[in-house]
């Protein structure tokens, strides 16, 4: 039995390791057209802030050891079709440019992501960046030493982290999005204001609800500025930071896809096809806030996913859980965590949620220290069950979205929350954990309309 894994950053090299793990005797062969597998992209802002100081510590792995493993992994090797009916692949070597036909009994999909990249004019300039990849990471690394003025297009975690990297650098920095808030997917505005007074007192320029119409280039090509409707931002370099597209031209029409391109895959991950598995950010996840797929690109998700292939290739073993889509940034010493949906995209995804939002002391007042935690529940009014949250302080509570997440998938409601099971101990908590309390202010809301 041969499987043909395409792709290995991180759902292909976790379903690598699994399927060799759990399949023995599976042949596993890679394709791979980078140079290199499982970088940790979310730790670009760690390196350009010089908080992690060598590019190379941001992978996990190497072909090296897949290899030990017994996988036999192709490096700069693009696949060019996948012949789904005859099942054979056909690949490009980049280092010989020599073409070759393979076949395969399972195919697995993880092609991952790409940055979009807005069709504005002007946006080819060598100074304008795309943040994703290692070689990227160097690009950004390399240009920031001559850059004074650095502007930021997008305002989702990668962009802010960037922005907090290149000002701890003493760049001079503008944020640029085209929502009115930053962190617009994941936080609502009792948070976002925090943030956005926060980088305006650090100097940080913030143009929101503003898209770039053109960049503006010397006479050697480079941006210099960066022009919206509203304003003109000196730049020296731009890091285009808007989002992500599943990298799923190789299957397009041949199996089933959402409206972006991102496949559909069911609970042991598997396509249309029942012999072309795929995982990762090329992938619809199960979004359990609505009962229903939708596109996050996540390395949890994509580690997750290709773990469940190895399980699942050769038999329907265990069930993918879903995702909540939670996440946790460190900025500018807040600790932020969140999960599930906010107030605003559960009105985009047509659903009636309540929220709660409260303010407490994350452990006793007469202990020497303590630390205010905001915190933020949604819920559905219909049934009561908790569909998001967020927190936020100085303290780090960021395990708390943890508890939030999983309260979700199992198809938790307020009481339940208000009243589970956690300890107290002065030192890490109240008498009632500051979540109980959280759900308790929910359910008072709630009995008193």
């Amino acid at each position: 039995m041969k499987t043909i894994v395409i792709g290995c950053t991180h759902a292909g090299t976790s379903a690598v390791k699994s399927i060799l793990n759990n399949q023995p005797g599976m042949e596993v062969v890679v394709y791979e057209r980078n140079d290199n597998v499982s970088f940790l992209s979310c730790g670009i802002a760690l390196y350009v802030g010089d908080v992690v100081k060598d590019a190379q510590s941001l992978f996990y792995s190497d072909p090296e050891e897949l290899t030990a493993l017994g996988a036999q992994v192709n490096m700069e090797h693009n696949v060019l079709e996948v012949d789904e009916v005859n099942k054979t692949v056909t690949v490009l070597n980049m280092l010989t440019n020599e073409t070759l036909v393979d076949s395969y009994d399972k195919l697995v999909l993880a092609t991952g992501s790409w940055p979009i990249e807005p069709p504005i004019p002007g946006v080819e300039a060598e100074n304008i960046l795309l943040c994703k990849n290692y070689n990227q990471a160097l690009e950004i690394f390399k240009r920031k030493q001559d850059a004074e003025n650095v502007v930021i297009v997008g305002g989702g975690y990668i962009g802010i982290e960037l922005v907090e990297a290149f000002h701890d650098t003493g760049k001079k920095v503008t944020l640029i999005d085209g929502l009115d808030r930053v962190l617009n997917k994941y936080l609502d505005k009792e948070f976002t204001d925090i943030l956005e007074d926060d980088f305006r007192e650090k100097g940080i320029t913030l143009a929101l609800d503003q898209t770039v119409t053109s960049f503006e280039k010397d006479d050697n090509g480079k941006v210099k500025a960066v022009n919206t409707p509203e304003g003109r931002f000196e730049a020296d370099l731009v890091i285009m930071c808007v989002g992500f597209r599943p990298n799923n031209e190789l299957m397009k029409d041949k199996i089933d896809t959402l409206p972006n391109g991102a496949i559909k895959v069911n609970k042991f991950m598997q396509t249309s096809n029942p012999d072309i598995y795929a995982a990762g950010d090329n992938v619809a996840v199960h979004y359990n806030p609505t009962q229903d797929q939708t596109y996050i690109p996540l390395a949890t998700n994509a580690v997750r996913m290709g773990s469940l292939v190895g399980y699942n290739i050769l038999e329907d073993k265990i069930e993918y859980r879903g995702t909540q889509g939670t996440s946790g940034l460190y900025l500018f010493g807040f600790n932020i965590g969140s999960t599930g949906l906010t107030v605003g995209s559960a009105e985009h995804f047509g659903i009636e949620v309540d929220s709660v939002v409260l303010e407490d002391n994350y452990r006793p007042e007469f202990m020497p220290t303590t630390e205010k935690v905001l915190m933020k529940l949604v819920y559905r009014k219909d049934n009561k069950k908790i569909v998001g949250g967020q927190l936020m302080s100085k303290y780090d509570i960021t395990q708390s979205a943890n508890t939030l997440s999983l309260a979700i998938q199992n198809g938790m409601t307020v009481e339940d929350l208000a009243y589970v099971d956690f300890f107290f101990q002065p030192h890490f908590d109240r008498p009632w954990n500051y979540l109980n309390l959280l759900a308790q202010a929910a359910l008072e809301k709630i009995n008193n309309k």
